[in-house]
């Protein structure tokens, strides 16, 4: 759930720019926080749990709006639809098997030295934060999955 206070700072800034904190808006960041990770049609499946006229069109306007204003982050886990978090959540990378589609966390730390790498060798400065990689899980890489190649493709 969103805290009082994050509430409060986001409809100050949503008064600033002549916008008002509606109930609708209020519910898809509770869904993305409750989430912690969700693609668009997950967190309106939670708000149709409340509010089952609110359209898909209407979470994905609210969620381009609440990344506007800095709230909410995406990231692009492999050709999926895009994944939410609220900008809170802790700085991450995603790792995705190709193999099942899980998805796990892994700390940003360990990407810092190829971003360091990249702004050195090329002057292109990168955001880790909003990272994913591709490849295999301990669970199927043990399964003796071929690196990084999706299920059917092995069959």
């Amino acid at each position: 759930m969103v805290t009082q206070r994050g509430s409060d700072v986001l409809g100050d800034a949503l008064r600033s720019r002549g916008l008002r904190m509606t109930p609708q808006r209020r519910l898809v960041l509770d869904a993305v926080q409750a989430l912690g990770h969700g693609t668009p049609e997950q967190v309106a499946e939670r708000v149709q749990e409340v509010v089952p006229s609110l359209s898909l069109s209407t979470v994905y306007r609210t969620l381009d709006l609440l990344e506007e204003m800095g709230v909410v982050s995406h990231t692009h886990l492999g050709h999926r639809a895009p994944t939410y978090h609220a900008v809170g959540h802790a700085d991450h990378i995603h790792l995705v098997c190709r193999r099942c589609g899980g998805v796990e966390e892994a700390d940003v730390d360990g990407a810092r030295a190829l971003a360091d790498e990249v702004r050195t060798r090329y002057g292109f400065s990168t955001d880790v934060t909003h990272l994913s990689l591709d490849g295999l899980c301990a669970h199927c890489h043990a399964a003796g999955g071929k690196h990084g190649a999706p299920a059917d493709a092995e069959d």
